[in-house]
């Protein structure tokens, strides 16, 4: 007998929704918000309005693309957090009367461990790589960087994380310093390939055992562009691509000094990188040299799976889904937590 699985995404800006069958991924439709952009970052309120616009539409599509109807869905699987509390409250109560309408249980999925869970997506006629537990990942995100010992699809515990900002925040806000788009995260991995990376330095935090810090990294970043600027006041403009070089590579550094940290702790050797900043190229081209350099083997996610998806959501709902691991109506969304 078939297990059929609807997973809904809605925990920041993205109206996401896949359907997934015994495994394999059959659909994964996703609405972006553009109307972002103009305020340099996400406005919650305005997340939560164009998530009540898109889900409907999306999750049809979902449904559709995948070839099946809503009497062969077995059950929905949901992000309850963490997150915009107001996204999530979309997402949640649709999912809650999608349903109960056709009286099926409901899975509560963590956001960050469906991240973590991406790895194991298999799209039909493909052969998917997935790391075999217990194995060490690398979660980065706008809102997360945590390092996480995965034992098992329900048991990951927290080897360190950031104890301000997140990479992603990082990324986005120095980003914001130069005056370049939002999100800037890709604008500095696209410049990043056309400059230098040891034009500047920047002062990197030294945090003990496995935590991450880049609130000292941002500043450093913000001090060399003032006292610069006072200089010349055309510095960024001249030197943009050697700044996005160097910043980018001050981050990766302080990500793999403590993944390397890790391993040796550990002494596990599956390593792998999720969420939004995986996308970024210098931290995955950093992720391969690690794995050939330390013997280690090393899983990155396609790009469609790096940023927030219900492809991930769904496939985590359904491990728990043969666990017969479902969730009563009552539980409300939460907008913060670990692991």
């Amino acid at each position: 007998m078939s297990i059929t699985i609807l997973g809904i995404e809605s925990s920041c800006d993205d109206t996401s929704a896949a359907i997934i069958r015994d495994g394999l991924l059959l659909s994964n439709v996703t609405a972006s918000q553009s109307i972002h952009e103009q305020y340099g970052g996400v406005v919650p309120e305005l997340a939560s309005r164009a998530h009540q616009q898109n889900i409907i539409p999306v999750v049809d599509a979902a449904i559709k693309r995948a070839g099946v109807t809503n009497d062969d869905i077995d059950a929905v699987a949901f992000t309850r957090g963490p997150g915009l509390m107001g996204s999530l409250l979309v997402g949640t109560s649709f999912a809650k009367g999608f349903a109960l309408g056709l009286n099926i249980p409901i899975i509560d999925i963590n956001h960050l461990q469906a991240h973590v869970m991406a790895h194991f997506i298999s799209e039909p006629g493909e052969e998917q790589l997935h790391p075999d537990f217990p194995f060490l990942c690398l979660l980065v995100s706008g809102g997360n960087s945590q390092i996480i010992e995965v034992k098992s699809y329900k048991e990951m515990s927290v080897l360190g994380q950031t104890i301000d900002d997140a990479a992603g925040e990082a990324f986005d806000k120095c980003a914001k310093i130069m005056g370049l788009p939002y999100p800037g995260g890709p604008f500095i991995d696209k410049y990043s390939k056309l400059g230098n990376s040891k034009a500047f330095n920047f002062s990197k935090p030294h945090i003990p055992g496995l935590d991450y810090s880049f609130s000292g990294l941002k500043t450093s970043f913000l001090y060399t562009i003032r006292d610069e600027i006072a200089k010349n006041p055309n510095f960024i403009e001249e030197n943009t691509n050697d700044l996005c070089a160097s910043i980018q590579r001050a981050i990766i550094e302080t990500l793999m000094d403590k993944v390397n940290k890790a391993v040796k702790q550990t002494g596990i050797k599956q390593l792998a990188l999720a969420g939004g900043v995986s996308a970024n190229t210098g931290l995955r081209d950093a992720f391969i040299d690690y794995g050939k350099r330390h013997h280690v083997d090393i899983f990155i996610p396609k790009f469609s799976y790096t940023t927030d998806n219900a492809a991930m959501v769904a496939i985590t709902g359904y491990y728990k889904f043969l666990d017969k691991d479902f969730c009563t109506f009552d539980l409300p969304p939460f907008a913060r937590t670990n692991i």
